[in-house]
């Protein structure tokens, strides 16, 4: 998946659950910068930040990464 579909996905689902981009960065316990460039698709994030991600959004990681197998997420 392109970094800039996921980083569109992280923001998107984020909104849903009514967080703000400072309440997601404290709850992912990452400064609100590095949410941020994760948010715009500058920054990759990484298998363990996208797994924090998928579980503070309370789904799963298919759901951020649809239409990818495993081996193309790594």
């Amino acid at each position: 998946m392109e970094q800039f579909q996921l980083a569109q996905r992280i923001r998107a689902f984020r909104k849903l659950k009514g967080m703000t981009q400072d309440e997601f960065a404290r709850k992912l316990g990452v400064s609100i910068a590095v949410l941020g460039s994760i948010e715009r698709g500058t920054r990759r994030a990484d298998a363990k930040i996208i797994h924090k991600i998928a579980e503070s959004l309370e789904i799963g990681v298919d759901e951020l990464l649809p239409n990818t197998t495993y081996s193309e997420r790594k």
